[in-house]
């Protein structure tokens, strides 16, 4: 089985470098204003300029109106929306009906009743993803890239009618025992290779996506 990687949260030119030139299949863009790996259009416009066809360019969005949406799917190119909100499955068809993009909508996951509502998606998305939710303790928490886990083994067998990722504080060290718990085809990680929260580790990009590419 080969398993890809998506590197998210890319905030300057050097992290998407890296990227792409070690092998990650997925790259990703925040335009959630909150975030602090939040990019503005112009240097979203540069960031996946730098990415060949290959490589699938995600842009991260939490319960966007469809002005948001078109304006930043007419300044950037696009080939996946991540939806990482409170976003309905009818909200995810008419997003995927309007703006004629590819749709991952992210599951928060702290049990197996979480994972059980993937399957109202499966429908209205073209991928899935299996995020940890955040613990109402964590203050400041993020919709994604809290760097917290929740227990891989819950997703193993499931047999999804759509291809799924897994998410969730995923770092070098752990990724292989994740993939190996969880069965994952597809791993994402932000804060697991970064310096800060706005910051990527080019270096530590490199290493992980290595290990991903002998899973």
């Amino acid at each position: 089985m080969t398993v890809s990687a998506k590197i998210c949260g890319i905030t300057d030119s050097t992290s998407m470098k890296s990227a792409v030139l070690h092998g990650a299949s997925f790259v990703g863009l925040v335009f959630y204003s909150p975030s602090p790996r939040h990019v503005e259009l112009e240097l979203a416009r540069h960031l996946v300029s730098i990415v060949p066809g290959n490589v699938k360019k995600v842009g991260l969005f939490v319960d966007p109106d469809d002005n948001i949406l078109a304006q930043t799917l007419t300044y950037v190119p696009i080939d996946l929306l991540q939806l990482h909100g409170d976003e309905s499955p009818e909200r995810c068809s008419e997003i995927r009906r309007n703006h004629n993009v590819s749709i991952m909508k992210a599951i928060k996951v702290a049990n197996e009743d979480d994972i059980e509502k993937a399957s109202t998606f499966s429908d209205s998305v073209d991928w899935l993803m299996f995020d940890a939710k955040a613990p109402k303790s964590l203050k400041n928490a993020l919709p994604g890239g809290n760097n917290i886990s929740f227990d891989w083994s819950l997703l193993a067998g499931r047999n999804l009618s759509v291809p799924w990722m897994l998410a969730g504080g995923l770092n070098t060290e752990n990724v292989s025992n994740a993939v190996k718990q969880s069965g994952a085809i597809a791993v994402d990680v932000s804060s697991g290779v970064e310096f800060t929260q706005n910051k990527k580790n080019p270096l530590e990009i490199e290493r992980f996506l290595k290990v991903v590419s002998k899973l």
